[in-house]
């Protein structure tokens, strides 16, 4: 039913195999659209994706309940009330 198809990645302009399996594996899933990054370049997103995520910024607030210091990943809004990891849990 499917067969390899030779595509070009996005970002390096390579050409790369589109394997009739991972052709129906995107179609059991239910994509609509092949892929646009050959596999390195796919992996290099992935992990540079995941990177971002462990330099996420924090915000040194005081906890509404004990008044200890501490730090949440969010910008806090002063209209609502901030609590630490344990006051939070004990909620």
């Amino acid at each position: 039913m499917y067969e390899d198809k030779t595509l070009t990645c996005r970002d390096c302009k390579e050409e790369f195999i589109f394997t009739e399996g991972e052709q129906a594996f995107y179609a059991e899933k239910g994509f609509e659209n092949e892929p646009a990054r050959c596999p390195t370049c796919r992996a290099a997103r992935k992990q540079r994706g995941n990177s971002d995520r462990s330099e996420r910024r924090m915000y040194t607030v005081t906890c509404s309940a004990c008044g200890v210091e501490t730090e949440v990943p969010f910008n806090p809004s002063l209209d609502r009330p901030v609590y630490c990891r344990e006051c939070f849990q004990n909620r």
